[in-house]
Order: structure tokens, then sequence, then C-alpha cells
């Protein structure tokens, strides 16, 4: 058995499909592939994560290299501390999964996650070390050349400082907020900035035991902060997930604020103070048509990616623009982050609001208007990479019938037998109706996987 990136990492449940000897091989395959003397590791809040956090740390000392491990600390935190000491890193982190999974996400010196192509290099050194063709062992280094392994408390505070400054000396104070943590990654960083700033905040989901991580809380399930909102009378709530590289907003009236929404705002935002570089945002293919929309009304160009936040970054670097995001709530701001951070996100909407002085429902009603979306996932008998083509016929006929008032996108997962449809128009209703044909003609095409 190997392991596969997906679009975030690879990913498993912890110690059945990720399991340490898996991860041992991942750590001397990632020391060959990405050098360097010195690694950082951090992880998010699952019981698993000592386990293979230690797995990984010992497959990396093996080869030589010394790591350094900055314990619970958020994806974005770790991506920070690879930026500011120009070292590689890896976060132990399945993000908004149930807690039995876990996975691994690497970063190139510099704070970036790796290139397709870097990754493919990775994979393909994983499959050499597994099969013991590598150098069988007898050349790995012994006595005094194996790495060393070292703790390091310095990140959280360093990590906290970086947020505190983003405000450039601005302050939150008088804003009421309720913070939902997710039991994870962020549960002491976030409300610590936000204590710093001046917020006044009430905290839920900062009680990790190794097993609640997203459960019933976080970006993933925002009931329960929406309700936090209106019984506390708050006028924001900020919901992470698991790993704090997310987030979404609650308005003071509880009503949730998705990732196209905080996207919009803060374009709109950045753009009113000369801040938008080009006047131009990144985006993926599953970002809302209201969003386009609301963006050419503003004379904001939108640029399209791939789903998945690394895209979006390497868009950002190679236009050298300044904002992109994800509909999930996935945002870069790229003069501050090499990668999506909930908690930096939630502090530039608390700081717009405190600005504008209204209520974000407003601000949100006034950045775009969502058309309905219906997102299904159909999961198919075999995975098939050219069902797009074959489904075209299908497609070309939804999209006639929306004549140009929607949009319908169908895509093969990369990694299972699944194929997603989605599809975007101006009432429910047809936006459903049109998903039902689509899921038929999937079906008919791909077959229905057995139950």
């Amino acid at each position: 058995m190997t392991l596969k990136f997906g679009t975030d990492g690879v990913r498993g449940v912890a110690n059945q499909e990720l399991t340490p000897e898996l991860v041992v091989a991942l750590g001397r395959a990632a020391a060959a592939v990405l050098g360097g003397s010195t690694f950082l590791v951090g992880r998010d809040t699952r019981v698993s994560g000592p386990l293979l956090q230690a797995a990984l740390s010992a497959g990396l000392a093996s080869e030589g290299v010394s790591v350094v491990d900055l314990g619970v600390l958020p994806t974005p935190g770790v991506a920070f501390a690879s930026a500011t000491r120009g070292v590689p890193a890896a976060v132990i982190s399945a993000s908004h999964n149930p807690f039995q999974d876990n996975g691994i996400k690497l970063f190139a010196p510099g704070g970036c996650k790796l290139a397709d192509d870097v990754e493919e290099i990775l994979e393909a050194r994983l499959t050499q070390v597994l099969g013991g063709g590598d150098h069988g062992g007898s050349s790995l280094p012994t006595a005094g050349s194996v790495g060393r392994l070292s703790t390091d408390a310095t990140g959280l505070e360093e990590y906290v400082d970086h947020l505190v400054g983003s405000l450039e000396g601005r302050r939150l104070d008088h804003l009421r907020v309720v913070l939902d943590c997710a039991n994870g990654a962020a549960f002491e960083a976030a409300p610590r900035a936000l204590v710093a700033l001046g917020a006044e905040v009430e905290v839920i989901g900062h009680r990790p035991d190794g097993t609640n991580i997203n459960d019933g809380c976080g970006s993933t399930f925002p009931m329960a902060l929406q309700h936090a909102v209106v019984a506390a009378g708050a006028d924001v709530g900020l919901a992470l997930d698991g790993d704090a590289d997310r987030v979404l907003a609650v308005d003071d009236q509880g009503g949730l604020v998705d990732g196209d929404h905080l996207l919009a705002l803060c374009a709109q935002d950045l753009r009113s103070r000369g801040r938008l570089r080009d006047d131009t945002v990144v985006v993926t293919v599953m970002t809302n048509l209201g969003f386009r929309h609301a963006m050419a009304a503003q004379g904001v160009a939108v640029h399209e990616t791939a789903v998945g936040d690394r895209y979006v970054l390497e868009a950002l670097e190679r236009g050298s623009w300044s904002l992109g995001g994800e509909q999930s709530g996935h945002l870069i701001f790229r003069e501050m982050a090499t990668t999506g951070d909930g908690t930096l996100t939630g502090l530039m909407l608390l700081d717009l609001i405190r600005r504008r002085g209204r209520p974000l429902a407003e601000l949100a009603a006034e950045a775009m208007t969502r058309l309905p979306q219906v997102l299904r996932n159909v999961r198919v008998a075999v995975r098939d990479p050219d069902v797009v083509t074959r489904l075209r016929p299908a497609i070309d006929a939804a999209e006639a019938d929306l004549d140009g008032r929607g949009r319908v996108l169908v895509r093969a997962s990369g990694t299972e037998p699944l194929v997603r449809v989605m599809v975007e128009a101006p009432t429910e209703q047809q936006a459903e109706e049109t998903a039902v044909r689509l899921v038929a003609e999937v079906e008919r095409v791909c077959g229905v996987a057995p139950a």
C-alpha cells in the first residue's frame, strides 16, 4: 500500500490507512525530495496526532534531518513558521474530517504547499522507499549523523503576534464575538489574538479531548454557533475548522455567511482602499455565479482555478495578485499569508465591520446575491476521468435550458469513484430539477455503484 496526494495532502483512517509504517516512509521520502537539514512539524488535536507525528519525525530523522516539534498549532501557523524560518514543514491534520481520520500536509521552504510536479516526485520516492529499492538502508546516517528531535513552544506566540499585527495597529474594541474553535488546533491561538485586539469574546469548541474535533461544531457544523450568537446578542460569530485554515461567519441574526460572501466583502473592501492588486480576485470553479455578477458590477476581474486552495495560491503567485479564496471559507491574503487562514480572515472581517460601523447582515446582503446552488455527489460503479466528455450532450442541454441565467459544473473526483454535479439557477426548484436530470444521466452513463 502507498499514499496518494489529494487536493490537500494525504488523508486516511489513522492507524488503518494512514499507518505509522507508511508515515515513517513518507518522512524519509520528504527528507530526500524537499531537502534541508531542519523540518518543522505541527499538529491538530486528534488523539492520533502524537502517534503520526512521532512516525513522521522518525522517518525524517532517519535520513539525517533534524525535526522541530511545534506542538498543537493551526495549519496557517505552521505555514507561517515555515515562511519566516525558511525551512520545510508538515502538519498532522485531517482538517474538517472526523477525529478517526488524520492526514499530512507538507510545505516547501517558505510555507507554500507543494506543486503537482513535486508531489509526483514525492509519490515516486515514497514507492521506492516502501519497496526497499532506495538503498536498502545501508547508507542511512548513523551515530551522530542521525537527525535530532527537539521541541519549540515559541511558534504559537509568534503566530499570535503575526495575527495581531495584521490589523496594522487598528483595534476591535467593543465588538462582541462568539468564536467556535471546532475543538481543534486554534483553540489557544484564535482566542488569544481576538482578546489581544480588544474584542469581547465568548469561546465555544475550545475544550479538545482528542476525539471531539469537528464533532457537532466548527465550520462543518455551524448550527451551535448560530444559536450561540443569537443567545449572546453578539455582533458576529466565527466558525473555524479543525486545523483553522478556513472560516465561516454568522451575522447577529444567526444567518450564515459563507466563503463566497466573505471573499466578496474583502475584495470590495480592499479595492476601495486601493489594496486589491490589479483589481483582480482569484476563485475556484465552485464559486457561486452571484459572486461573479457582483464583481463585474464593481469592476473587479475574476480569475478561475481548479478546486483547492493551493491552486488559488499558485494563481495568486503567477499573477502577483493579493486575494483569492473558496466557497468553503479558505481565503488567502497573499501579502500576509501563504495559505488559507481562518483566524486571519476572521480578523479582516471584524476589522471591516468595525470600520464600516454597520451590521454584517447588511454588509453581506449588499456584497452579493447568491444564486441557488445544488450539489450532488454521485457514487458510480467505476471511476472515469473522461466522464465529462461522455456527458457533454447532457451538460450542453442543461446549460441551454438555463439560457445564461445559471451554471452547470460536472467533474470526476480525482481519488474516488464519484462524479460531482453542481447546478446554479435563478430558483431553487430549477436548480434541483436540473441536478436530478444530470444525476440520472451520470448513473446511466457510468453505472450505479453497488450498494
